[in-house]
């Protein structure tokens, strides 16, 4: 049998992309587990490190492009990717806001999701600490927005979507805890009525269909008990309340996954850090996790 093979996309090759790919293909950890191969910039013309520009973005957009159309064909059995920038994306008049939209639109799906995923167990003092594993209800939206974006099917969806990936890692009954909205999660209807007509009816019908699932659970206390092993994963309602508490305990260790697709996609839990591009000083550490999840990923489908 051939070994799994990971695509890694470089990113925005303007920032740490490049030099965090390198770095991954070559670490023992990555290939221990894979065979890696290098999705880079065809050109890079109008291109220059530390700079954010629409050859950037374009270059990036491009370079997922082909990795996509790889994973779909059999070429590569998953795919990690370096970050991007939104704004040259913009710039490059490139109408999706990052990697997960742009990855539905590419593999012809409308229900996707953002998950961080972070074993916790490859860090000093690490022992007897649960996984810590997060899905975001919304994603890239405007704060204000967010009550209205918060349906209860598409948050019983989002259960539902992260109960599913658990089992696909190993968890025979994996228990979803879903964060509130509101300050003490609505307390009863006082502090907003979210939590009760929303969030509430979404943890029943995802329960139903055979999920343990529970909550809402105040935010300010639900990612510390799922931190203690309580829970396996919690469902966040936007994006800063799932990934305040995600880099704050695992920042490089986490991983992104979108879920939902019809290939597999990790990626790291930072950005392009055009501050410390071409210095040779990025960390890669986020990225060797993801792609040894993704080569798990791709083992645990095959």
């Amino acid at each position: 049998m051939r070994r799994v093979r990971v695509g890694i996309t470089e990113g925005d090759p303007a920032g740490i992309g490049p030099e965090i790919a390198e770095k991954a293909r070559l670490d023992a950890r990555v290939q221990a587990v894979c065979e890696p191969v290098i999705f880079a910039a065809t050109s890079l013309d109008g291109i220059h490190v530390g700079e954010e520009s629409a050859a950037g973005g374009r270059a990036a957009y491009d370079t997922l492009v082909r990795a996509v159309a790889a994973a779909r064909r059999g070429e590569i059995d998953a795919i990690a990717t370096a970050p991007l920038s939104k704004r040259a994306f913009a710039l490059a008049g490139i109408p999706w806001k990052g990697h997960t939209d742009l990855l539905a639109h590419l593999c012809g799906v409308e229900h996707v999701r953002m998950l961080f995923y972070a074993d916790r167990s490859d860090v000093a003092g690490a022992r007897g600490r649960a996984p810590l594993c997060v899905t975001l209800a919304t994603v890239h939206v405007p704060l204000a927005d967010v009550p209205r974006l918060l349906s209860t099917p598409e948050v019983t969806r989002s259960i539902l979507m992260t109960a599913e990936w658990l089992r696909g890692i190993g968890s025979t009954a994996p228990r979803v805890a879903m964060a509130g909205l509101n300050p003490h999660a609505g307390e009863g209807g006082l502090l907003g009525r979210e939590d009760d007509e929303v969030l509430r009816p979404a943890v029943e019908a995802a329960r139903a269909q055979g999920v343990d699932a529970s909550g809402p659970w105040p935010a300010d206390t639900v990612f510390v008990r799922a931190a203690r092993g309580e829970f396996d994963a919690v469902v966040a309602c936007y994006h800063d309340q799932g990934l305040i508490p995600v880099k704050l305990l695992a920042f490089g260790e986490a991983v992104n996954v979108t879920i939902g697709l019809p290939i597999i996609r990790t990626s790291v839990d930072h950005g392009t850090a055009f501050d410390i591009a071409g210095r040779d000083v990025a960390d890669h550490g986020s990225l060797v996790a993801a792609v040894r999840l993704a080569a798990r990923l791709a083992e645990a489908r095959a």
